[in-house]
């Protein structure tokens, strides 16, 4: 079986126990876990800001087609 290549890197954030129980509360009302709720949150806070990394498929598509 070949292995699933890994794309996130684990870190320890430390956040104070009202704002914890507001993600975990809006995860809940969301149906997502508290990791995936603060991983939506930083997303769409990227996107907003305009500070997402473009799409590299994109790029691989259009090589092969010229290829």
């Amino acid at each position: 079986m070949a292995k699933k290549e890994n794309n996130t890197k684990s870190f320890i954030l430390r956040v104070d126990v009202d704002t914890m129980s507001a993600i975990e509360k809006w995860a809940a009302d969301e149906f997502r876990s508290t990791n995936g709720q603060l991983q939506w949150i930083i997303n769409d806070a990227l996107r907003k800001a305009r500070r997402l990394p473009k799409k590299q498929k994109n790029n691989e598509e259009d090589s092969n087609k010229r290829a």
